[in-house]
């Protein structure tokens, strides 16, 4: 019986290579995108419950092996499911009961044959692989495995993989719609090096091949492409924040080598950011995990738990300011940003990429939040503003659904001006404080979408904001505001892609002061104070809109 079913599985491999072969360069690539970004019947009919990640590291060969245990839930009757795994990574077996099963694979799906699986129980089964994983060209952005040398000459080692998704390097229903609960994390590393990882360090184990196996155990949900590790020689001290929720658990870990200046230098940062970021956001997400801040080889990412830090120990970006106005050199951008995460990307994360925007315009928000915690709040106004000059405005923020695609990179800044452009409308900052520590409730470790985010804020002020919503992220022009001033007259309209656009605007109606109007997509005119000419007209800062003169 096993003979038969493998040679049913390789029959079935040749005939998806088969019709690989038999597509042409776009279709393939649409079929690709289609498979990981799709949520097809193959992957809803279970609900995954537990991942056990065991793999061996091999930073000389830049391989990895092992194997990753799928605990699920059945969600529907079924005999078959796709997991994903990379085409360049070898499925040795997929064992359940003791049994291996047949399977086949198109592009990074792998399909598997079950015995039938009844809705509602609950069952487990066994990828084993192996192979050489992609090794990042220009990590974070270009992901995969990320192979370097600290200054004194050792090993150097981890991975970032958003977007790109975590089945770069180890199988899984790589989806961001179905997180897992919890995880236990086991990495194998050379036994001279340290290795961190997600959640609570469990202890180690020491093998006869020279390496030790690292375990970390995650007691939250997390989605696949935050799960991460860390080689390397590591230096590491323990503190603790008294927050909302009790005590929280700090755990720093730069590279021995930079110990001496990282303390000063995150100790600067991490309990002002944690204050100001519980104040507006609610408690840290993430209490049974702790937080940590890990020394990477590469910029930053996200990772929920276990913070990847590569700024150098500098304030701004790299020692400088994205926003030009010196304002953002007060902090370290990384430490900031990548936290900030850890309540927009990780606590709510949005079932499609294409919906990134609200990870990433929540975040860099966070960014003008924690400005003005700590300097004021002209400051804050200050840093996002000058944050403009980054927007291109050439596509919308929100990607293709379905095919593991995201929008514009205008969802950093071009989101948080949207956000704080809606603050503005709310016009009272205790009502839009308590609208995102209610996101974080809410949609508390789930995943979710734009538009359900989008219909909780317009709930929740009170305002009209699908219209507003509609243009800033589906079309890549923020509305103009036009304008004609004659004889004391204010003539204006909106020039919008969405029909019956009527966002309220300030505008400097008299010197010194702005007056909240609402235009239309239709003329509509205002006696306004004689001094106001077409030259000192102007739209009040605050507000992300474009402003037009009509002779």
């Amino acid at each position: 019986m096993k003979k038969t079913l493998i040679a049913l599985a390789f029959a079935s491999i040749s005939s998806a290579a088969f019709a690989q072969n038999m597509l042409g360069s776009n279709e393939k690539e649409e079929r690709a995108k289609f498979l990981r970004g799709a949520l097809t019947d193959l992957r809803t009919c279970y609900d995954i419950n537990y991942y056990h990640l065991d793999v061996k590291i091999d930073i000389d060969n830049k391989s990895v092996s092992g194997s990753n245990e799928f605990a699920f839930t059945a969600t529907k009757d079924f005999e078959n499911l796709q997991f994903d795994l990379f085409e360049n990574l070898k499925v040795e077996k997929v064992v359940f009961k003791g049994k291996e099963l047949p399977f086949t694979r198109e592009f990074a799906a792998v399909f598997v044959k079950f015995p039938k699986i009844k809705k509602g129980s609950k069952e487990r089964f066994t990828v084993y692989y192996s192979g050489n994983p992609r090794v990042a060209k220009m990590p974070p952005w270009d992901g995969g495995f990320i192979f370097r040398k600290d200054k004194s000459g050792n090993p150097f080692a981890s991975v970032a993989c958003q977007g790109l998704g975590a089945s770069v390097w180890w199988p899984n229903k790589d989806h961001q719609s179905d997180e897992v609960d919890s995880m236990l994390i086991s990495i194998s590393a050379p036994k001279e090096l340290d290795c961190i990882a997600n959640g609570r360090y469990r202890g180690k184990t020491q093998s006869n091949d020279g390496y030790t196996k690292h375990n970390w155990f995650v007691g939250n949900p997390i989605n696949n492409y935050n799960v991460a590790f860390y080689i390397g020689k590591y230096a590491h001290w323990s503190d603790s924040y008294d927050g909302e929720d009790g005590k929280l658990s700090l755990d720093f870990y730069p590279l021995k080598e930079d110990s001496a200046k990282a303390r000063p230098h995150w100790d600067a940062d991490v309990k002002p950011m944690l204050k100001s970021f519980e104040y507006w956001f609610g408690p840290y997400p993430w209490y049974k995990d702790g937080y940590k801040l890990v020394q990477a080889p590469h910029l930053g990412m996200e990772h929920q738990s276990a913070v990847a830090y590569g700024n150098q120990y500098k304030k701004g970006y790299l020692g400088r300011d994205l926003s030009g106005t010196g304002v953002g050199l007060k902090w370290d951008f990384i430490t900031i940003h990548e936290t900030g995460h850890e309540w927009f990307g990780n606590n709510i994360t949005t079932k499609d990429i294409a919906d990134m925007w609200v990870h990433e315009g929540f975040t860099t928000y966070s960014e003008v939040l924690f400005t003005e915690s700590t300097q004021g709040k002209t400051a804050a106004s200050d840093y996002l503003i000058g944050l403009r000059k980054n927007i291109e405005n050439k596509s919308p923020m929100i990607g293709k659904y379905n095919t593991n695609t995201e929008g514009s990179g205008d969802m950093y800044y071009k989101g948080a001006n949207l956000i704080h452009t809606i603050r503005q409308l709310i016009n009272n900052d205790e009502k839009f404080r308590q609208i995102l520590r209610g996101l974080n409730k809410t949609f508390y470790h789930s995943t979710t979408t734009s538009a359900a985010v989008e219909a909780y804020i317009i709930k929740q002020s009170g305002l009209k904001l699908d219209k507003v919503f509609d243009q800033y992220l589906r079309y890549a022009n923020i509305p103009t505001l036009e304008y004609k001033i004659e004889n004391g007259t204010l003539q204006y309209k909106w020039l919008s892609d969405v029909t019956g656009f009527d966002m309220p605007v300030k505008v400097s109606l008299n010197a010194g002061e702005y007056t909240l109007i609402k235009p239309s997509n239709n003329w509509q005119s205002i006696k306004i104070n004689p001094s106001i000419t077409p030259e000192n007209f102007k739209v009040e800062p605050n507000f992300y809109v474009n402003l037009k003169h009509l002779k």
